[in-house]
């Protein structure tokens, strides 16, 4: 049987975490697997984070682009026709 379980723990300065499992784990052997999220990725980004990202407004100093919707439709059309 395959068991999963999602914890959570702040790790501390001495980076010594007790894990207390629920009794319905048997004993015996397990695999532990630590993912460590950086602190900013613990939510998830909004719009307002996009508008400060560095992608935001990254063609505006382009001279070649006249009309950005004209030019992000020949993108898509581009794009799709590649797929097929």
């Amino acid at each position: 049987m395959l068991k999963t379980i999602s914890l959570t723990a702040d790790v501390p300065f001495d980076r010594q975490v007790q894990i207390t499992l629920p009794d319905d784990v048997p004993p015996g052997p397990a695999e532990i697997v630590l993912v460590v999220v950086p602190h900013a990725q613990t939510r998830a980004p909004t719009l307002g984070d996009l508008l400060h990202s560095e992608f935001f407004g990254m063609w505006r100093d382009r001279d070649d682009i006249q009309d950005s919707i004209d030019f992000a439709r020949k993108l898509r059309v581009a794009a799709w026709s590649r797929a097929a």
